[in-house]
């Protein structure tokens, strides 16, 4: 009887505590637990990185290699098709008074990029900086010897024309080479390149140093390579916060769509060159450093540039000063006259 009564006893209390379990409010435990799930869910809603070349948030990943690519500016290549995407352009004499583009893709995927033109070793320098698959279609004697050597990572259209680079039936040669993105990445894939390996990230502004940005008035500037044809403007577009480019005075454009090429920051340096050959062609020393403006929101402020592990950086003080979230063009121009006798505002 005892027995029974001690079972009996031992049996309340278990189903008592089981009540009184299910009754509790959730322990402590289970707080951090609901406090996670809201974290996960606003970090889910934020973009989860950055293009390192524009500052702009992506959700879909960053980490895709860049291509730099050869881009003709004789007039008979303009409008040119691709610029618009690029997330920075860097803009050099290459013969005589005659510049060409070195167009960085990243962020951006181009069904259509050209005309391409052919390498010159200081470009390649540049491209080999920010780690970029070089696409060219012709060479310099000093380019084809980097390019033989593999320096670096290239797709060169004297060997692809008719496959990855396709010639256009409205322009004539050697103004109508083009390419994709796709095809970029095809012939990579078949020469077994790396596809991934975005370039280290750039400085970038904060809305709000954007916002507090001060300097001297650059609404519209003008940049001298020696020829109307080829010398440059840009006209700041206040309702848009961003740059308008022309040459000689005719806006740049997306060709077949007519999307004007609008920019966020314009470095415009000054560098050393030197005429190499009797052809006309240059070395530039794009290692030096030297002085600068640099563009953004209307305002220019002088800087100096460095070459940052190949890298063209605008630097004050010795610290790198931020890029506004967007494009970049790099104006390079000799630096004799230099740019108070190249750039006026």
């Amino acid at each position: 009887m005892n027995f029974k009564r001690v079972l009996f006893i031992v049996i309340a209390i278990l189903l008592l505590a089981g009540c009184s379990t299910k009754e509790d409010p959730a322990s402590d435990d289970s707080k951090p637990k609901d406090q996670a799930v809201i974290k996960n869910t606003d970090v889910k809603n934020e973009p989860s990185d950055e293009f390192p070349l524009t500052g702009i948030a992506t959700e879909a990943g960053s980490e895709r290699r860049a291509a730099a690519v050869m881009i003709n500016n004789h007039p008979e290549a303009r409008p040119q098709s691709g610029l618009s995407e690029a997330d920075m352009v860097y803009e050099m004499l290459a013969e005589g008074d005659i510049t060409r583009f070195l167009a960085i893709f990243q962020s951006e995927m181009p069904s259509q990029i050209g005309p391409i033109r052919s390498a010159r070793d200081y470009y390649i320098e540049l491209a080999k900086g920010l780690d970029c698959i070089y696409v060219c279609h012709g060479n310099s004697p000093e380019a084809k010897t980097m390019l033989d050597k593999g320096y670096i990572d290239n797709l060169n259209g004297l060997y692809y024309d008719g496959t990855l680079f396709q010639r256009s039936a409205d322009r004539k040669a050697p103004h109508n080479s083009y390419t994709s993105f796709e095809d970029i990445e095809k012939g990579a894939k078949e020469k077994g390149y790396e596809l991934n390996g975005a370039p280290e990230p750039y400085a970038f502004l904060t809305k709000e140093e954007a916002a507090g940005l001060q300097g001297e008035p650059a609404l519209k500037t003008e940049v001298s390579y020696g020829s109307d044809e080829y010398d440059v403007q840009y006209e700041y577009e206040a309702t848009e916060e961003k740059y308008k480019r022309y040459s000689n005075g005719e806006q740049t454009v997306e060709h077949k769509s007519n999307k004007p090429i609008l920019l966020d920051n314009i470095l415009i340096i000054e560098a050393a060159h030197q005429v190499v050959d009797d052809k006309g062609r240059r070395k530039i020393d794009l290692k030096s450093g030297g002085n600068g403006y640099l563009l953004q929101k209307g305002k220019a402020n002088e800087v100096e540039w460095v070459s940052k592990d190949g890298r063209i950086t605008p630097v004050k003080n010795d610290k790198e000063v931020g890029l506004i979230p967007g494009k970049t063009w790099i104006n390079i121009i000799p630096d004799e006259p230099g740019l108070v006798g190249d750039v006026s505002f």
